[in-house]
């Protein structure tokens, strides 16, 4: 395999990474590989740690390829451009390496932790967005030090240990797709930290630094056929390539006590707040993806871009970005939000990524109520519309249905913690028994404008199919 330029011996960890999947490495990685490429950032390599049995497939290909791994770019036109990512140093399993992992995280180089654990990661009630100390996974873990399941479970105990030891505590950077991911982070490990030991999570609240920040780029799952073409049209044999798209944007709130990489260099903006960034990016971006999951699956599609060539599904996403998404938002100074928006379409089109629609409906409960549902809940509380918004919604029940009746494979994969409570209420006789989980909905499923918008694009959905009941709703 092919190596960078720069000199990776004399590079040393800085960062901790947990959650070590195809996104961070076509992005947090990327952008410190860029970095040092230009001979700065050497002392900010990345360990990255995974938690779950699983991650033995990622351990078993990084450590083959001395942690180096293949990022390929694919453009609009079909062309590839592979990049050889030296960023990560070293990758640790905990399951196998807890001792290891624990070692580094008391590292005084280590001066960040950052996490992409998913939307449904960060043990907090879907419907209410608050920790909850009974989710098993907590339970287990605050009962188990010895043998963790979750990445708080780590980096509770590596504050623990820096602060028994009188040491500044790192800096803790969720980049996940979250509203205030780095609150959403503090309120975990706060709330994990005040089950073990209610001084550590009070020294945690005042201590560290928690900066939000807004990440973006489309990135695949890797396939057989990714490994293959990289050999075939390149040469470079790659146990877990990494495909993407060409577009990718990094904002973050400038709060790191100890330090951080020059990243403002590879076009890393920090700015003050990142909420509107944010906002923006997972009302848009990541509420359309719902969409496209749940109506162009039950009309046949398998990929995003083939779906985005459906028209009618195209202009359902223009108008719901448009129309109710949009309209959230509030004030975005300095930002074009037609032209980002037309932006987006054109990214979900481009044939070259071929992002499934299975990638996008994994963990919907949480995808949902983390993109989807705030928008509708907005839009009711200022009396504006939210007819499509309960379309979408009703979409996903009916998906569901389609799965509990196998006109559609359970897609999956790691389960959906809600997956069977899904399955049952939306294959039940009362099409309102979806809205009742409350676990998803909260009180927004007891709203009448909302519950008679989602019973009768549901009622629809089920007599009429998808495409007749866009062409309804879009007024055709």
């Amino acid at each position: 395999m092919p190596s960078p330029s720069y000199d990776r011996s004399s590079a040393t960890v800085g960062i901790v990474h947990f959650g070590f999947g195809n996104f961070h490495r076509s992005h947090q990685a990327m952008y410190l590989d860029r970095l040092m490429e230009t001979g700065e950032g050497l002392d900010w390599g990345i360990c990255g740690v995974g938690v779950l049995p699983q991650d033995a497939a990622m351990r078993d290909a990084m450590r083959a390829q001395d942690c180096l791994f293949t990022l390929v770019v694919r453009h609009p036109d079909g062309s590839l451009e592979p990049r050889v990512v030296g960023s990560v140093l070293e990758y640790l399993h905990g399951p196998e390496d807890l001792a290891t992992v624990q070692e580094r995280l008391l590292d005084p180089a280590v001066r960040i932790v950052s996490l992409t654990v998913t939307e449904g990661g960060y043990l907090k009630n879907a419907a209410t967005g608050e920790f909850d100390p009974a989710d098993p996974s907590v339970v287990h873990d605050v009962a188990h030090p010895d043998d963790p399941r979750t990445a708080f479970a780590y980096i509770v105990e590596g504050l623990r240990r820096r602060r028994e030891a009188g040491m500044e505590p790192f800096t803790v950077l969720s980049c996940d797709n979250l509203q205030g991911n780095g609150d959403v982070a503090r309120q975990t490990i706060a709330g994990f930290a005040r089950l073990v030991d209610p001084g550590l999570a009070d020294w945690i609240e005042a201590e560290v630094a928690f900066p939000n920040c807004m990440v973006d780029r489309i990135t695949p799952a890797t396939t057989d056929a990714d490994r293959q073409t990289l050999i075939r049209d390149f040469g470079i044999e790659d146990r877990w390539p990494v495909p993407a798209e060409p577009f990718t944007q990094w904002i973050v709130e400038d709060e790191f006590p100890l330090g951080r990489p020059h990243l403002e260099a590879v076009d890393v903006q920090f700015v003050e707040d990142v909420r509107p960034y944010e906002l923006m990016k997972l009302r848009l971006l990541n509420a359309s993806h719902q969409a496209l999951a749940y109506l162009g699956a039950p009309l046949g599609y398998v990929l995003v871009d083939e779906t985005m060539r459906d028209d009618r599904v195209r202009t359902f996403l223009e108008r719901y970005m448009a129309d109710e998404a949009a309209p959230t938002l509030g004030d975005l100074p300095g930002i074009d939000l037609p032209g980002y928006m037309a932006t987006l379409l054109e990214r979900f089109a481009n044939p070259g990524i071929r992002d499934t629609l299975v990638r996008l409906a994994t963990d919907g409960a949480n995808r949902m109520a983390t993109f989807t549902l705030p928008a509708v809940r907005d839009n009711l509380a200022a009396g504006r519309p939210v007819e499509l918004g309960a379309l979408m919604v009703a979409a996903w029940a009916e998906y569901w249905a389609l799965i509990a009746r196998g006109g559609l494979a359970d897609p999956e994969v790691p389960p959906d913690v809600h997956a069977d409570t899904l399955r049952s209420a939306a294959a039940a006789d009362d099409p309102a028994a979806f809205l009742g989980i409350e676990a998803v909905f909260g009180d927004l499923g007891t709203d009448p404008t909302f519950r008679e918008a989602f019973l009768r694009w549901r009622a629809a959905l089920a007599a009429e199919g998808v495409a007749a009941t866009l062409d309804e709703a879009l007024g055709r």
